[in-house]
């Protein structure tokens, strides 16, 4: 299924409300109009570059929100259905789109509606009981679910742990969605797996792109920049068929800042996602250089979905450089729309140094990376954007060239 034509130009900023917010770990069931705070922030997103504002949960849910127990109510520790169409609303008046997060796998045990639970665990977690996807009244539930939010404002769908639904459950769901809203924009949660199968058996329009996370950051760490281009050789071959959501950081893994083992490394990072084709999406605090280990424990994700200040004076200095250079690649992918679904290739390969070209058949962009600790040559007769060719690149240095 085609994606719609407004995605093209998507940059999503990705927030996970409950943290961002600072709300409560626990369900309450008094409300406190917290989520209607994103709006002070929608102006730093239009600054950042991004077209989009991407929520994690807002839905009732026991703990952390992947643990919904009402897909109907907004969770009352961030506010209500007014305060969601508030959101909306004053998002949609400065331009940018509202993708919202959907957890119909599994369900917290106090789930509202215990009929439609097959029983189980979800990955092992006890609180976690998946839905009986089998069952007709599921289907009905989560396409009425889907729309009635659409209705309200959303324009999309992150679906998750959409790896671990049965296809067939996708397959039916999202043509009924589709079928009364063709402009939204359905994202499916895969870690792993065929991604173009499930694309193309599920009515997706996309999944999440680990494979090219993982190699970004492992072929820095590593230098090795053969990993990154084999990654990138594949992530080429999915763009045949559909356009990934492409990141280097989000609500379950940990910082790319922290990640990183050398924080030279980060910018090279940067370079690659937003010179490569995809739907580009930045977590919160990333584009500040914020740091947080995620740890496989109760609680272990807490490092990485941090409160945010009241507005954007309350952030640190120090985080201004990272966020200029975001606004720097953003604003040269935004103005390079056909960057979208272009295809990059490794012209010049070592361990430590990589020319990779990025074309969509037309136009061409070349980004130089350089992890070792002398300079390097760049390509002959290339203009480094913005200013005049150096002639070499600095040790541990990354380019951008027209």
């Amino acid at each position: 299924m085609t994606e719609p034509d407004w995605v093209r130009h998507a940059i999503w900023w990705h927030v996970y409300p409950l943290g961002f917010t600072g709300a409560e770990p626990h369900a309450r069931q008094d409300v406190v109009h917290r989520l209607t705070r994103l709006e002070s922030w929608l102006d730093y997103a239009i600054r950042l570059g991004a077209s989009g504002l991407a929520l994690g949960p807002i839905f009732a849910a026991e703990t952390h929100g992947y643990d919904t127990i009402d897909h109907y109510r907004v969770d009352p520790r961030l506010g209500d259905v007014a305060d969601f169409g508030s959101l909306v609303d004053a998002a949609h008046a400065k331009g940018l789109k509202v993708l919202l997060d959907g957890v119909f796998n599994h369900a917290g045990r106090s789930f509202a509606r215990p009929g439609l639970l097959a029983g189980g665990t979800f990955e092992g977690h006890d609180n976690l009981a998946t839905l009986d996807h089998d069952s007709p009244a599921v289907r009905d539930y989560v396409t009425d679910v889907m729309c009635h939010w659409l209705a309200a404002g959303a324009d999309g769908w992150r679906l998750d742990a959409a790896y671990a639904t049965p296809r067939p459950f996708w397959t039916d769901v999202l043509a009924r969605v589709s079928a009364r809203h063709p402009h939204a924009y359905l994202l499916g949660e895969v870690i792993h797996g065929d991604y173009p199968a499930i694309v193309a058996e599920t009515g997706m329009h996309a999944v999440t792109q680990y494979e090219l996370w993982k190699a970004i950051w492992s072929s820095l760490n590593d230098r090795n920049l053969f990993e990154l281009a084999w990654a990138l050789k594949r992530h080429a071959g999915y763009l045949d068929s559909f356009v990934p959501l492409t990141f280097v950081g989000n609500h379950d893994v940990t910082r790319i800042a922290t990640r990183l083992t050398d924080e030279r490394l980060l910018p090279h990072a940067l370079a690659i996602l937003f010179t490569t084709g995809g739907t580009p999406a930045v977590y919160y605090g990333d584009e500040q250089a914020f740091q947080g280990h995620k740890e496989e424990r109760e609680g272990g994700d807490d490092a990485v979905r941090p409160q945010f200040p009241a507005d954007p004076a309350g952030l640190a200095p120090w985080g201004a450089a990272t966020f200029r250079l975001h606004q720097d690649l953003i604003g040269l992918r935004r103005r390079n729309p056909w960057l979208h679904n272009a295809r990059t290739t490794a012209e010049q390969l070592t361990n430590t140094t990589a020319v990779l070209e990025t074309t969509d058949g037309t136009h061409r962009l070349t980004t130089v990376l350089n992890l070792a600790e002398e300079p390097i040559p760049l390509p002959q007769g290339t203009v480094l954007l913005g200013q005049a060719d150096p002639g070499s690149l600095p040790a541990l240095g990354w380019a951008v060239l027209g």
